[in-house]
């Protein structure tokens, strides 16, 4: 049975979610300081099993980041993606109510920006707020 859990998930499940989508997996106490550091996130669940997992971070007034949106391979094109995302803009909705111009971004993943378009989401170049960049 699929279930949806609004929790802080282990260091083990995140880098067995990150290793199952292709990220491969990070320092345990790397990925314990993100996760302590979460805003809110979502677990989904087959029975106990964990299959998916999204997050938000950011300072909940002023700035958003979607974080992390991970569904295991054998799971993916079931909409899993799209209940952990709808869970999260129900989230941001509350933020929204302190500061309704609050800003949510997030980093789609090469290839599945159709995927967050159906959200909302729109490149920051159609909206003219220039390129977004990053800092290695």
């Amino acid at each position: 049975m699929i279930r949806i859990d609004e929790n802080k998930i282990s260091v083990n499940d995140f880098n067995y979610l990150t290793d199952r989508v292709g990220w491969g997996t990070r320092n345990e106490k790397v990925v314990e300081e993100a996760l302590n550091n979460t805003l809110y996130s979502v677990s989904i669940y087959d029975d106990n099993k964990i299959i998916g997992y999204g997050r938000i971070i950011g300072d909940k007034t002023i700035f958003l980041y979607i974080q992390d949106i991970m569904v295991i391979p054998e799971y993916q094109g079931q909409k899993i993606g799209t209940k952990i995302m709808n869970t999260l803009i129900k989230k941001i909705d509350e933020y929204q109510k302190v500061n309704p111009n609050i800003r949510t971004y997030l980093g789609a993943s090469k290839g599945k920006e159709k995927f967050y378009e159906k959200f909302g989401f729109k490149t920051r170049s159609s909206v003219d707020l220039g390129e977004g960049m990053i800092l290695f």
